[in-house]
């Protein structure tokens, strides 16, 4: 089996530290003497800075080093945290992201121009923290003229931190920035040449540190191995102690003591000290390699390919097991249908469990949108407000990396044409902070990922004129409203009067739809004129793995997702001729309309004697398909259609059944439509 290269797990790991070096600037500018958000940042910057130097990123690590002295700064209480400080250390976050994908680049002339406006965030901060006037009178501290503190810090790396890129002398050399120390290293734990490991490391270092340093301060120095490592620090300050020598190596083995002699070698005192002190060690020992053991099975790092690898192992188990089961049920034998049997159960029992691993909360996509409002507020000169909803929602990891661009576009365009400027929003009677918001929630077998904002609406007259402009639209074509909101998803489409960096080319809308449309999904727009607009992105849970209801009309089999089915009614032949011409369910006082499958599919086929409805639903839309059998639940497993057939409506996928036949799954979003469509025209005639 492959390993992974550390250059690749390094760059996951850094992507997750500049991740959190930008929320935690987000939420510091938010509330700028935050301490803790202050400490996260630069606890970020410094194991970002240590890693890449570990990992041969030197051009990051000497870059990110100005960073971190300068949230060093504000920590220490040197400078305050500023507005421009946040503003110059995200957009040097950025420029650390290009240098771990691309260590080799050319980014001289954007470095000079980075860390000028850093040096210039900090002369602002120095300036607002300027020391008070001469005339005042400024109390000396408590502690001046008082010795520096002292500290005695024994520490010991893991046997295999050189083979992953720890360089000792780095920590010894940071400890020495923080003030004159004295340092022993203990070499009793090398062993003979004949058994020496030459990529091991057995030493062990004491450091007397004299410094007015904190202990999280020195903490701080091996933050970025703190977990694989012990590490021991105490305040000697009073103590006339310096650093201990190591440790003489044990004696050669001696005759046995007599009694006498070990009596007064060892006294009773001295023994019960030993032990107490030996039974400590070994607790606390034993307490950090619980901790570390702990901290190593929370959670394991694998690969999304393996995953996927994984998933697509699985989607065969369930195709070869519903073979199985198939045969199980043609052959009059217990024996094997109760095999058959477990084994259907175990594969639901893995399926559910592959679906878990690969689902993760959309809070980690709606979090990316932070300092996109941010930045988009200062493009527009708007005032922004980001709200998200549903966080916590899961879907399919792959959905969600897709999902990505197509929200970017939609809140764009939000903050761009929806939103309206200050005066123009206190005018309307509205708060001067425009608000969009970011909501997730779980529909069924579908996620609705909504985003709306309290603007100006979308105004369907000037789409309209646009469409007929550019040629999309037949001059006097009657539409319907929903018909003409969705004209904002054309290729090429685009109302704004000029082209600018946020809007204006007519690609942007188009990528959602095409995005969502490869997802099996569907997109509604909702429209409040003067009050703002909604988008709503419906996407299917997984793109993998359903649960489905086989059906057939006709001589064709298809399935329909079960999530999407509310119930199942039969359709006599009486209610059958009833309907001609209406086709039109009453359901508990409600009517609701209903497709005949067989005259959609065209089959050819007379209709079975007793057909059956499957009533289906997304969102708050039901309509009714009208199919000759309900054959039973089935494990689909979904293939994608072929070039030829990717663009018929009626289908999302297909899959394979027991027998090897293949069976469409039915798309409920483009029937539910179409169920709507067909009652509006009978709504009309009648």
């Amino acid at each position: 089996m492959s390993t992974l290269d550390p250059i690749d797990v390094f760059r996951i790991e850094a992507g997750e530290l500049l991740e959190q070096i930008e929320q935690g600037l987000l939420d510091l500018e938010q509330r700028l003497d935050d301490r803790d958000q202050i400490d996260s940042v630069f606890r970020g910057l410094h194991t970002l800075k240590g890693s890449g130097a570990m990992f041969g990123f030197d051009a990051l690590a000497a870059f990110t080093h100005h960073c971190e002295t300068a949230f060093d700064q504000v920590r220490k209480g040197l400078v305050p945290a500023t507005l421009e400080l946040v503003a110059a250390v995200l957009a040097a976050r950025d420029h650390m992201r290009a240098l771990v994908e691309d260590a080799n680049g050319d980014y001289a002339k954007q470095e000079i121009a980075l860390l000028a406006q850093l040096n210039a965030a900090i002369d602002i901060g120095a300036r607002k923290a300027s020391p008070p006037s001469q005339t005042e009178t400024v109390a000396p501290p408590e502690n001046a003229g008082a010795p520096p503190r002292r500290w005695r810090i024994r520490f010991t790396l893991p046997p295999n931190a050189m083979i992953n890129g720890v360089n000792p002398l780095t920590f010894l050399d940071d400890l020495r920035e923080l003030g004159p120390c004295e340092i022993v290293v203990d070499a009793g734990g090398v062993p003979p040449l004949d058994q020496l490991d030459p990529t091991a490391l057995y030493l062990r270092w004491t450091v007397v540190l004299d410094a007015d340093a904190s202990r999280s301060e020195i903490e701080d120095v091996f933050l970025f191995v703190m977990d694989d490592m012990t590490l021991e620090i105490d305040d000697i300050r009073g103590l006339s102690e310096v650093a201990e020598p190591p440790p003489a190596p044990p004696p050669a083995p001696e005759a046995p003591a007599t009694p006498a002699a070990q009596t007064q070698a060892a006294t009773p005192e001295a023994n019960a000290a030993t032990e107490a002190k030996t039974s400590t060690e070994a607790k606390t020992a034993a307490e950090a390699n619980g901790a570390r053991a702990r901290r190593a099975v929370e959670s394991v790092r694998v690969p999304a390919d393996r995953l996927d690898e994984l998933m697509d192992r699985v989607g065969e188990l369930v195709i070869a097991q519903s073979r199985l089961s198939q045969i199980a049920a043609a052959v009059a034998n217990e024996e094997l249908r109760a095999v058959s049997e477990e084994i259907e159960n175990l594969s639901s029992e893995l399926r559910a469990t592959m679906m878990v691993l690969r689902m993760v909360p959309v809070g980690t996509l709606f979090e990316r949108f932070r300092r996109l409002a941010r930045d988009l507020q200062h493009e527009t000169g708007k005032q922004i407000e980001l709200v998200t909803e549903g966080e916590s929602t899961e879907m399919d990891k792959t959905v969600i990396e897709r999902l990505a661009d197509p929200l970017v576009h939609i809140v764009r365009n939000a903050a761009d044409h929806g939103l309206e400027p200050p005066e123009e929003r206190v005018a309307a009677g509205k708060p001067e902070v425009g608000r969009i918001t970011l909501a997730a929630r779980q529909s069924g077998g579908e996620v609705i990922i909504s985003v709306s904002d309290d603007g100006r609406g979308i105004n369907c007259e000037r789409v309209r004129a646009k469409a007929e402009a550019n040629g999309l639209l037949a001059p006097g074509q009657t539409l319907s409203e929903q018909e003409a909101l969705q004209l904002i998803f054309a290729p090429g489409f685009s109302t704004a009067a000029q082209v600018t960096s946020l809007s204006g080319r007519g690609v942007g809308m188009d990528v959602v739809k095409k995005t969502i449309e490869s997802l099996r999904g569907a997109i509604d727009v909702s429209n409040r004129p003067g009050k703002g607009a909604e988008i709503a992105l419906r996407i299917p849970l997984t793109l993998a793995i359903i649960d489905g209801l086989l059906v057939r009309v006709g001589a064709g089999r298809y399935v329909i997702p079960l999530s999407a089915v509310e119930e199942c009614l039969e359709l006599s032949p009486d209610e059958d001729l009833r309907s001609r011409g209406r086709s039109l369910l009453s359901l508990r006082g409600a009517l609701v309309p209903f497709l005949r499958l067989r005259e959609m599919f065209q089959t050819g086929a007379p209709p079975a004697s007793h057909q059956k409805v499957v009533v289906v639903a997304t969102g708050a839309d039901r309509i009714g398909l009208v199919v000759d059998q309900i054959i039973g639940d089935h494990q689909t497993v979904i293939k994608s259609m072929s070039k030829l057939h990717e663009d018929v409506a009626t289908f999302s996928g297909a899959t394979i059944l027991g027998d090897g036949g293949v069976a469409l799954i039915l798309d409920i979003a483009s029937l539910v439509a179409a169920g709507q469509d067909q009652e509006a025209r009978l709504r009309a005639i009648a």
